[in-house]
């Protein structure tokens, strides 16, 4: 199956014989692509010289070396350590041993988790803080099943054996305390440091496995990513932190919590970041014309972003905004490598006020309107005909939209937990276009509304037994209606045994480039416009089990099959020679995850995870690029001294990919150690990390816009923090 672009500008036809159809026709270059790490407080740096590639077992030694690392470290004495000084477990849910014992995301209502109708996991406050987490790509590589890639200008995220090269997180629906972040022209989410948002000011991510397009709409494809912010009450006074790590990477986060007498609560907090990048080589470009194959200077980021929440009574406001600047070294689309001009930025935010009220019978309603927007700008540089000449290629796109939801939940009949609503969306402005050579070549402008409704219903049919029945119906201006339905039947045969069987059906709407994007107003077209495009589709089967063990660990397992229909990828038209974009390919995905949260002396906790996913083209049977079989994860905090110390170990392995050229990106196992303390009764808290301890030499494939068939990834990096409260 083709693994293609999705992007304004972006053409990644599929396969490198359609780009040399573009380029024999005399085609105008292809522009854009906004690409980069999931940076954080570390940068990392590649090596020069290339990357050689690795056996499964290579990848496997650095695995069992580090597992070792984690047994002897969480085996070792610990000074001072005793029950005072020990973290308190009782609080922490039985779900990766969670600060908390709710998820939201499942059904729109807090429940507990093995009451969800799906497989989810929740990364608490106190594991992205010990952990050293400074971006959600971070927090979603340590989840059971998840992995990430980058090619130094964007965080990728896979899941159960999915992640098309070029796929701009478009099958993930990413949410901050409910409110969707994916944005309206690409349906891209950020996970990376392109989302520069703090995550001191996150009490938990929830992570919600499988299709849930019968609650949430489009994206929710592989799964629903839920951020929810700290109450303000949590952070009290102000906070100011300064962090330093390795490439001249330099940043600041302030944020302030605070309850007054009349019952306004208040949490904001910013965040901003400076990375000088690095020197890198790459041996597709070792000539003396493209200075032996290293780019200079070409791989440096700026961000900064925001964030407010304001609530009084049941009335509550938040707003975000955030943008970021990244070099791109890898010269993708053919543009003139080792020039720093060549760029993407990216901006996102939105406004969003919410009401909340119960009846006097039990009723909640919940209502919400919300304004948000997107922005990317896009600079690339070309070699022109004209020898010593210069092109220069943008992509500009803007886009703003407006949307209302109304819910309501309750309770009947005593076993009847009822939540239905309706949300409506209305883009005011969708809006792209392209310059080239001093030309512009695209310049659309549209609107477009979608509408949905959706209910859900957990009926208690038995004391230890739920049946979930929800369905949503989605109507779009563009493809018209689409009906997803979610059954789930859980059951808890023993005290401590969950079992789930679990069916679900999703979609995701077809973007505004991939409707209408074309060139054809140039001297020389390449794409033309399909706007009779339909949605993907996508039906999974599961079955969970969830075994408690005393009332502090846990083991997971859970055996799926997945079913993608209609996926939308670009091709060549033969009649005309154009590419277009056609709901042509389908894919099919089973696998088993099986995982354990358990608790350790002295208060620490250690996950461990094995995933193993067999991901193939539906109609060729060959193995999906970027799609690692075996992906395995260790994960432990030890209390060394209490708070006073504690320290956190992982350890990551990703099996072999297969490349889109139809190379192989090596397995490995990478390993992070953080260090953290916290003194002055709190008040002061230093961090201390070491990203890739071992120096693990990898590489991630790169995608068909790129001359590297692999993208080398960072090596050895180091990371310090000191945050302040008053």
């Amino acid at each position: 199956m083709p693994m293609l672009d999705s992007r304004v500008g972006r053409r990644s036809a599929g396969s490198s014989r359609e780009e040399r159809m573009i380029r024999a026709a005399g085609g105008s270059r292809p522009a854009g692509g906004r690409r980069r790490r999931p940076a954080g407080a570390i940068v990392g740096g590649a090596r020069a010289g290339g990357s050689p590639m690795a056996s499964p077992m290579s990848g496997l030694r650095p695995f069992l070396r580090g597992a070792l690392a984690a047994a002897l470290l969480a085996g070792a004495p610990r000074a001072g350590a005793s029950e005072k000084d020990s973290l308190d477990l009782t609080s922490l849910s039985l779900e990766e041993l969670m600060e908390v014992e709710v998820v939201y995301a499942a059904s729109r209502y807090e429940q507990h988790p093995h009451e969800a109708p799906a497989s989810v996991t929740i990364v608490g406050a106190e594991e992205i803080r010990q952990m050293g987490y400074r971006t959600l790509a971070d927090v979603l590589r340590s989840v059971r099943g998840f992995y990430a890639t980058q090619d130094r200008q964007y965080a990728y995220i896979g899941t159960r054996g999915f992640s098309r090269p070029g796929d701009y997180n478009t099958r993930i629906l990413l949410q901050i305390n409910g409110h969707r972040v994916n944005e309206q022209l690409y349906s891209e989410a950020f996970f990376g440091s392109e989302l520069p948002f703090s995550l001191d000011l996150v009490e938990r991510v929830e992570v919600i496995r499988g299709p849930s397009s019968s609650i949430y709409g489009t994206n929710a494809f592989f799964g629903v990513v839920n951020v929810i912010t700290k109450d303000p009450a949590e952070v009290p006074g102000v906070r100011l932190a300064g962090r330093a790590g390795s490439f001249g990477a330099i940043g600041t986060d302030a944020d302030v919590g605070f309850v007054t007498s009349t019952g306004l609560q208040l949490l904001a907090g910013g965040t901003f970041m400076d990375v000088d990048g690095q020197d890198l080589y790459y041996e597709e470009f070792d000539a003396p014309e493209t200075n032996d194959g290293v780019a200079i200077g070409a791989d440096s980021e700026r961000l900064a972003g925001g964030y407010l929440q304001a609530s009084r009574g049941a009335t509550r406001l938040q707003a975000f905004y955030g943008k970021r600047e990244k070099e791109i070294p890898t010269a993708p689309y053919g543009v003139r490598f080792d020039d720093p001009r060549t760029k993407g930025t990216d901006g996102r935010g939105f406004v969003s006020l919410a009401h909340d009220r119960r009846t006097a019978g039990g009723l909640a309603f919940s209502g919400e309107v919300s304004y948000d927007w997107s922005a990317y700008d896009g600079d690339y540089v070309y070699d022109a005909e004209e020898e010593g000449e210069i092109d220069f290629y943008k992509d500009w796109a803007r886009a703003t939209w407006w949307e209302a939801g109304l819910s309501v939940s309750g309770t009947f009949a005593g076993r009847h937990r009822v939540v239905a609503g309706s949300q409506g969306r209305y883009d005011s402005k969708l809006n792209q276009k392209l310059y080239g050579a001093g030309d512009l070549l695209l310049d659309d402008d549209r609107t477009s509304y979608d509408w949905a409704v959706y209910a859900q219903d957990e009926i208690r049919i038995a004391p230890r037994v739920l049946l979930n029945l929800g369905a949503r119906y989605d109507q779009y201006e563009t493809f018209g209606g689409t009906t997803n339905p979610r059954l789930a039947l859980i059951a808890s045969p023993f005290a401590e045994t969950t079992c789930k069987l679990l069916y679900g059906s999703a979609f995701r709407a077809p973007n505004v480039f991939e409707l209408y994007y074309t060139d054809t107003g140039g001297d020389v077209a390449t794409q033309k416009t399909n706007p009779d495009l339909g949605p993907e589709k996508i039906r999974t089967y599961e079955l969970v089990v969830e075994q408690g063990i005393g009332r502090r660990s846990q083991l997971f397992a859970s055996l799926y099959q997945t079913e993608v229909t209609d996926i939308i990828s670009l091709e060549v038209d033969p009649a005309d020679s154009l590419l277009v974009f056609r709901n042509r390919d389908e894919a099919d995905s089973k696998g088993i995850e099986l995982g354990a949260a358990l608790a350790i002396p002295a208060g620490g906790r250690t996950r461990l995870s094995w995933a193993f996913a067999e991901s193939e083209d539906g109609e060729t049977g060959e193995r999906l690029t970027n799609s690692p079989r075996h992906v395995a994860k260790l994960g432990t905090i030890v209390p060394i001294a209490g708070e006073r110390l504690s320290a956190g170990f992982e350890l990551q392995y990703t099996g072999e990919r297969k490349t889109p050229k139809g190379g192989t990106a090596g397995a490995y196992a990478v390993a992070n150690l953080t260090l953290t303390s916290r003194l002055s009764r709190g008040r002061l808290e230093l961090t201390a990390g070491v990203l890739n301890l071992f120096d693990e030499r990898y590489d991630d494939p790169g995608s068909e816009e790129h001359e590297q068939d692999r993208i080398e990834q960072d090596g050895r990096a180091f990371g310090l923090k000191a945050r302040v409260g008053f």
